[in-house]
């Protein structure tokens, strides 16, 4: 447990690089699109819970994992952003069932340390392009709603993302201030 915050705390984060396709603004709101590479995710998926009552759990068993509770017992360093996957309803409302992922740091991508958390599994997840809207603060499942819908109405209908998922991102979720937070949308492939 102290590796995590250790790690989170003291030690340098690596962020999950991108290619800058393009910084826009569009009524006043600003968001990116931005390139992925494919690599491997340490994740762990919940079902019946609410976004906000389950995302802390899942979120720690991560930072747990990279912080060096694995079967090699090695402390990773920080990964950011911590990626939620959610799948909204028709009126908005983020369904029960959500899969938080944490990309493994990169001189760990050819060998992951294996997990000794059972509800942990490495997940090999392709490049993607995505709609980037960045914002402050705590984030829960009300905020990260109301920035989707304000990126959704950005976007407009045409907008070619996926609608049936999204991802909540957080880059520092142990900071007490100065958060960092993103939602992304999928760009949908021709």
């Amino acid at each position: 447990m102290f590796g995590m915050f250790k790690n989170s705390l003291f030690g340098n984060t690596e962020e999950t690089e991108y290619k800058l396709l393009s910084s826009e603004t569009k009524d006043g709101v600003s968001f990116e699109v931005r390139r992925y590479d494919a690599a491997k995710f340490a994740a762990v998926s919940s079902e019946g819970r609410t976004f906000d009552q389950v995302t802390g759990e899942l979120m720690r068993k991560l930072l747990m994992y990279i912080g060096g509770s694995n079967e090699q017992g090695e402390a990773m360093g920080t990964a950011a952003p911590i990626i939620v996957t959610v799948y909204p309803r028709n009126d908005g409302v983020f369904s029960r069932r959500l899969v938080v992922a944490i990309r493994i740091p990169t001189s760990y991508q050819q060998e992951p340390p294996t997990p000794t958390d059972s509800a942990i599994r490495i997940e090999e997840r392709p490049g993607m392009t995505v709609y980037a809207l960045q914002f402050g603060g705590f984030a829960g499942e009300s905020e990260y709603r109301a920035e989707a819908l304000r990126l959704t109405r950005t976007l407009g209908e045409t907008a070619p993302f996926q609608r049936k998922q999204y991802f909540c991102c957080s880059y520092d979720p142990l900071r007490p201030y100065g958060r960092r937070n993103e939602v992304w949308f999928l760009q949908e492939e021709p």
